[in-house]
């Protein structure tokens, strides 16, 4: 592994975990959209994520293959999906403009299915996450210091 391997994990979690925090902020922002482009109330949107399996970092030539255990290469985002398995919730309110006009629903209106405590959850999460990154870059930046000092004497 690399001596800059442990920057560029932490580098890809912590552009991972900006993007959550960009959806999370986007569901957020739109948790009472009845009406959206698409049609509809708002959906909310998930990131979905998974561990990078090719080698995107430099390899040097001087460490044998067999040294190079091949983890360690971060994450990626594979897409950010849309909730459709979760049902919208119905409030009765036949005066709204996007209120069902006919039909047994008739009346209600459909909104979103973005859960404010859910997103706040996943809110904190992200943020740890992305702290915990950070740290690792900072960790990592002190040690290759370190390592320099005693080098220089």
């Amino acid at each position: 592994m690399g001596i800059f391997s442990s920057i560029n994990i932490a580098a890809t979690g912590l552009s991972a975990d900006r993007v959550r925090l960009d959806v999370i902020s986007d569901n957020m922002a739109n948790v009472n959209t009845t009406r959206t482009d698409e049609g509809g109330p708002f959906r909310r949107s998930r990131v979905i994520m998974r561990p990078r399996v090719e080698s995107p970092y430099w390899r040097s030539p001087f460490l044998p293959q067999s040294m190079d255990n091949g983890i360690g290469r971060g994450v990626r985002v594979m897409e950010i999906q849309k909730d459709f398995a979760t049902e919208n919730p119905l409030r009765w309110d036949p005066t709204h403009p996007d209120a069902i006009k006919t039909g047994p629903r008739e009346g209600y209106v459909e909104l979103s299915n973005v859960d404010i405590v859910t997103e706040m959850v996943d809110m904190i999460s992200a943020s740890r996450s992305y702290e915990a990154n950070a740290s690792i870059i900072e960790g990592s930046k002190a040690m290759f210091q370190r390592a320099l000092d005693i080098g220089g004497r």
